[in-house]
């Protein structure tokens, strides 16, 4: 067993949980923060991205002990008071939803792109998601839907 100290979306947590879990499991299964998906379990499909410190990170490739003292954000903390961010509001108004199981991922790794560039260019943008897999809805409407973001925020 392990006891943490980390914040989560801005609030701080203090929680004992057993050393062998990952960030994805205390994210989900102990704190309820389901947005994060699970999907190959080996850091290869991006489902479960965060940003943990600043950087876009695999969730499940993250161990307890790393998480002492990180700040984590969750897909949750972008949405504020119930309205969506510029950045949500642009995947649905590029159609780059469909099943949705992705959609975290790319959100969080989007988000930490812009984070650090607000003004990617789209070569940027294509490195920032390189880490991200989709199976529905193609790339295109993704990566316009971070390049619409981008005019958005400008505004």
């Amino acid at each position: 067993m392990i006891n943490l100290k980390f914040n989560v979306n801005g609030k701080n947590v203090e929680i004992t949980v057993d050393d062998s879990l990952r960030l994805l499991d205390i994210l989900r299964d102990e704190l309820g923060l389901t947005g994060t998906k699970e999907g190959c379990a080996i850091g290869e499909c991006g489902a479960c991205t965060v940003i943990m410190n600043g950087e876009a990170v695999n969730s499940c490739m993250i161990l307890a002990e790393q998480v002492q003292n990180a700040k984590v954000e969750t897909v949750e903390n972008l949405e504020k008071n119930e309205v969506l961010s510029k950045l949500q509001d642009a995947f649905l108004d590029n159609g780059a939803i469909q099943c949705g199981f992705c959609t975290p991922g790319m959100l969080m790794s989007a988000k930490a792109l812009l984070n650090k560039n607000p003004t990617p260019s789209e070569e940027e943008i294509k490195i920032a998601l390189e880490g991200n897999l989709c199976r529905c809805t193609g790339y295109i409407p993704i990566l316009n839907s971070v390049k619409d973001a981008v005019e958005k925020i400008r505004k």
